[in-house]
């Protein structure tokens, strides 16, 4: 049965499934156990509430629908009798995404939830078209950037060594201005040259350092080379306070680094960043502890987008990991429907022709149609960040050998179980034949 639980008081900052030391719970299971319907059909949703483990009985449940991400088009209200309700969220004719949001108040505090089910999202297509010289322009960039000597530092940190693995701090110069990205490289310990798959990991959204680069500390010990790395050229090392500061500064709607230089696309900013993601591939490659053959791409959110743009740009990658990827489909509100993050029509004044040129050179969804690697994806339902008809407009024009881990019940986050699942794919798709250099 899927069970989908999540609750939040409206005086809270955060929202999560079972949120920690909540009294309240709720619980949603659409009559469909997968939670998808196919187009036409009329969903039913059992609405449960209970709080203190006791059903909420005789009090008024609220609930309007509209498709994912997109305002409502149909209210009612239905009285919870022993905690339940059964509630029509009504039908979609064409594929796509269609959220339930529910509010309530019990005892004097207001409530709200919601559940996103689809109808027949296999069928989703992207928005956004591929432009006519998408591969020139990406080949006289990839050309640009093989000029510019791979050139790095290596600092041991002995803070994040352990008896199992070697960590270093690197930093990667990324372009002919000396600009640069710092990450965490982590190696088995006494790792024997030509023996390890190196894994490129690309970080979520935002201006803050690597938080808990130990948390993967499975792949080194597991044989894998990983590198946590980051974007902004902002050494990790640095201080809280000095990141909130700067991201305060340069993250913000009218001046985020998402947003700088979107109207001209040789000037945006993650030009710099997609292509670093391949200078990170150039520096793995060069490692004499590289097995010569595996080179595995992962990441979520922001980190699943730039895994799949590495993908597509760099056929050295072998292996592509991401969950709920960003910067997909992005003018999908063009269309009617969720865009992807960072929703660029939310702002005003985004919505120009300049600005939607510069956004299909860097969709995602066009990097996707160019992976040859196998991948494998993950994604939730109820994702209001990445929803859920993006991450289906990516998949689904992916013609690699592909496989997904459908989690309907997560908003924007994976499990640990999630997490460790996708170092289990990468070694299952290693590749164990004799290795070979292949430098860029």
């Amino acid at each position: 049965m899927a069970l989908c639980a999540f609750s939040i008081a409206f005086s809270c900052l955060y929202a999560e499934n079972y949120p920690y030391r909540s009294d309240v719970l709720w619980v949603t299971v659409p009559d469909h156990a997968d939670w998808i319907y196919k187009t036409g059909e009329n969903p039913v949703i059992d609405v449960q509430l209970y709080k203190y483990g006791v059903p909420v009985d005789g009090v008024t449940l609220n609930y309007e629908a509209g498709g994912d991400m997109m305002p409502a088009d149909s209210k009612g209200t239905a009285t919870l009798k022993n905690g339940k309700a059964s509630i029509r969220i009504g039908k979609m004719d064409t594929p796509g995404f269609r959220d339930c949001r529910l509010t309530t108040t019990v005892d004097g505090v207001k409530y709200s939830h919601h559940v996103k089910v689809g109808f027949s999202p296999e069928k989703i297509q992207p928005y956004v078209k591929m432009p006519d010289d998408f591969d020139a322009f990406w080949a006289e960039n990839l050309k640009s950037l093989a000029k510019v000597p791979l050139s790095f530092t290596m600092t041991p940190s002995e803070k994040y060594t352990t008896d199992k693995m070697d960590c270093w701090l690197v930093n990667l110069i990324v372009s002919d201005q000396g600009q640069s990205v710092y990450g965490y490289l982590f190696i088995p310990k006494n790792a024997a040259p030509g023996s390890c798959p190196v894994v490129m990991c690309p970080p979520g959204a935002g201006i803050k350092t690597i938080k808990d680069p130990l948390r993967h500390r499975y792949y080194a010990e597991n044989g894998c080379i990983r590198f946590e790395m980051e974007i902004h050229g902002l050494n990790p090392e640095m201080d809280e306070k000095t990141f909130k500061e700067i991201s305060k500064a340069f993250g913000g709607k009218e001046n985020g680094y998402l947003q700088n230089g979107l109207d001209n696309k040789d000037n945006y900013y993650m030009r710099r960043v997609y292509l670093a993601c391949v200078r990170a591939i150039d520096f793995l490659t060069s490692l004499p502890e590289w097995d010569g053959k595996n080179v595995a791409v992962q990441g979520g959110s922001q980190g699943g987008a730039l895994a799949i743009v590495t993908a597509g740009l760099d056929p050295r990658v072998t292996a592509c990991v991401a969950n709920h990827p960003a910067l997909s489909d992005m003018a999908g509100y063009k269309a009617g429907r969720a865009g992807g993050y960072p929703h660029f029509f939310r702002v005003k004044g985004m919505d120009t022709e300049e600005k939607l040129n510069t956004m299909a050179y860097y969709d995602v969804v066009n990097f996707a149609r160019r992976v040859k690697a196998p991948v494998y994806m993950t994604w939730g339902y109820n994702d209001n960040t990445c929803p859920p008809t993006t991450s289906y407009a990516v998949y689904n024009v992916i013609t690699a050998p592909k496989e997904a881990l459908l989690t309907p019940i997560n908003e924007h986050w994976t499990s640990e179980a999630t997490e460790r699942g996708h170092l289990d794919w990468i070694l299952k798709h290693l590749d164990r034949g004799r290795g070979f250099t292949n430098p860029r």
